[in-house]
């Protein structure tokens, strides 16, 4: 009796315990920055120009997101550019985390006679809508990810509207960005 009381209550501490290490959005522990970095790009296909991007990701207690990349003011002019992501989060019942964000796209214009050149114009919008399993106090991982295309003139609010691309499940990593004195207490 008392050997399977003893495994009955480690039973129930393990799982406990993996629970509260593993982590969900309902325990108000992952509010905060995290960072993704892509590997380094080159940026022009002639291995002279390597760029590393990092992904900046802002969680709210409020329930608002706010996502940059950085490499998007990199060589606007000639690529485009586009807007920070900008959204909400919401916990699904399931612990996870749900994020949806919208994101304008720009794109160069040539020269027209009424736009000085050279010049950005919008190209339209992305709604993406991300879902994260949460690791821990500090680490989330993006376990699915699909984003609408909108034209210049449709409305990235209309759940319906734009063109659904496909269900990415490739799971990416965010690594929460912790506030370290480090770098001033070297000599």
């Amino acid at each position: 009796m008392l050997k399977t009381s003893i495994l009955a209550i480690t039973l129930i501490l393990t799982v406990t315990i993996g629970t509260a290490v593993a982590g969900d959005c309902s325990n108000e522990n992952f509010f905060g920055t995290y960072t993704r970095v892509d590997p380094a790009t080159d940026v022009f296909g002639d291995g002279l120009v390597n760029h590393q991007y990092v992904y900046q990701l802002v969680l709210t207690s409020s329930g608002s997101v706010y996502q940059y990349w950085t490499g998007l003011p990199d060589y606007q002019l000639t690529f485009g550019s586009g807007t920070p992501s900008i959204g909400s989060w919401e916990c699904r019942s399931d612990g996870k985390l749900i994020v949806n964000v919208i994101t304008s796209v720009l794109a160069p214009v040539g020269p027209d006679e009424h736009i000085a050149s050279p010049d950005l114009s919008l190209s339209g919008y992305y709604r993406s809508t991300y879902l994260f399993k949460i690791n821990g106090r500090n680490k989330m991982t993006r376990i699915q990810a699909r984003t609408r295309t909108y034209g210049p003139d449709e409305d990235p609010t209309n759940t319906a509207g734009g063109t659904l691309g496909a269900l990415s499940t490739t799971q990416i990593v965010y690594n929460r960005l912790l506030a370290s004195d480090a770098d001033l207490l070297v000599p």
